[in-house]
Parts: C-alpha cells; sequence; structure tokens
C-alpha cells in the first residue's frame, strides 16, 4: 500500500465536526422563550415537602452503625491519602484518618449511606442526617 493511499482514507480523527450555523437573532429569541414553562412558584417547597414525607416514613433507625462508620471513616481517609479535597479547617492533622473523624464529627463528610431492607427496596441516609456515637473519641483521645 503507498503512502499516497493512505493518505486518502478519512480515519475521522483529524477534522472536528461542523459546527451547526446559527442564524442571527435566534438565540436572542431562544433566551427569552426559555423561561415561559417555569412557574411562578418555587419548588423549593415541593422538595421540602417531599423530604418531610420521606423522614416520617423511614423505617430504619436515626443512629449511624458502628459499621457503617467504620466503612465511612476508612472510604474517606483512603480517599484523603490519594490527595482528595479535604472539607474542614486543619489545625496540624496529618494523618487521614484522624481527618476523616474530624469531618465526621463535623458532619462534612459528602456521602450517603443505602440500607436495604429485608423486602428488597432501601433507604438513603446522608451522613449529615445519622447521630453518630462518640465511642472512638476515646480510642484517639478525642476533645
Amino acid at each position: 500500500m503507498a503512502d499516497d493511499d493512505y493518505n486518502d482514507i478519512d480515519m475521522g480523527y483529524e477534522d472536528e465536526p461542523p459546527e451547526p450555523e446559527v442564524e442571527e437573532g435566534v438565540e436572542e429569541e431562544e433566551e427569552n422563550n426559555n423561561n415561559d414553562d417555569v412557574p411562578a412558584e418555587p419548588l423549593e417547597t415541593e422538595d421540602r415537602e417531599a423530604q418531610v414525607s420521606k423522614e416520617k416514613t423511614r423505617k430504619t433507625s436515626k443512629y449511624m452503625t458502628k459499621y457503617e462508620r467504620a466503612r465511612i471513616l476508612g472510604t474517606r481517609a483512603l480517599q484523603i491519602s490519594m490527595n482528595a479535597p479535604v472539607m474542614v479547617e486543619l489545625e496540624g492533622e496529618t494523618d487521614p484518618l484522624e481527618i476523616a473523624m474530624k469531618e465526621l464529627r463535623e458532619r462534612k463528610i459528602p456521602f450517603t449511606i443505602r440500607r436495604y431492607l429485608p423486602d428488597g427496596s432501601y433507604e438513603d441516609w446522608g451522613v449529615d442526617e445519622l447521630i453518630v456515637e462518640d465511642s472512638w473519641k476515646r480510642q484517639v483521645g478525642g476533645d
């Protein structure tokens, strides 16, 4: 196969797809029409009502188990050890597990716990929603 034949093959990698042609003035009309379907009432009230009803229908305990705590601290410490952003102010802590414990104490860990129920359904709890026992303070020499 000659070099000229190879160059004639279109691999589709070199050229970017052409941008769609936009008529002038069309953008302004689209921007003005985007808000026509938005209801006048804010959607936050619906979200709040759904959250309150969800809290009432939850079946599992609002206490974090020692197994959930261990998994959350281990997972978060691993993330911190691999240079994930820290969600709390550091005061000289360098150990990832200590930093994870501080984040948990201040309810700053952005995790969701999924608890499966015997019927196959599940409940999602944010770490900030659960009550955490402070038994680990004795192990670390807490406050």
